[in-house]
């Protein structure tokens, strides 16, 4: 049976997350893959151990993956979306608590009012529920 909790949630939502920026994306397989490393180095958002290929960023998209995909390259796929002029929407629960999930590990924020309040316009009223539990989720792992 799968885990319920926030974080399980957020994981189970990444591969829609990495296949939403790849699809959005509209580049060569291997090239979004390199964009994806490049843009997690150069933003500070994980170390890569290795760029991965198009390929890989294919398995990082099929459903099922979330736990096999590292947690920098679902963080920079979520920061690219994030400013994308297309003004991209998550397509479910899970994708939308991965991308508040790696909307807080992004950035550093005071409150979670702070939090909802920086999202982008069209995703504010969206993602305003699972900022907070991606908020509560995160508290409560400080208290451990």
């Amino acid at each position: 049976m799968p885990q319920s909790g926030f974080y399980a949630k957020a994981r189970r939502g990444m591969p829609a997350l990495i296949d939403q920026w790849r699809q959005l994306g509209q580049g060569e397989p291997d090239r979004l893959a390199l964009i994806l490393a490049e843009t997690a180095r150069v933003a500070k958002l994980g170390e890569p151990e290795a760029t991965p290929d198009g390929a890989r960023l294919a398995e990082w998209s099929r459903p099922g993956a979330g736990d096999d995909i590292p947690l920098w390259a679902a963080c920079t796929a979520a920061f690219l979306l994030f400013q994308m002029p297309a003004r991209p929407v998550p397509r479910s629960d899970e994708e939308a608590c991965a991308w508040a999930y790696c909307w807080l590990r992004n950035r550093q924020f005071a409150s979670v009012d702070d939090a909802r309040a920086a999202l982008p316009a069209h995703l504010q009223e969206m993602l305003a529920h699972a900022v907070g539990a991606a908020w509560a989720d995160r508290q409560g792992l400080r208290l451990v």
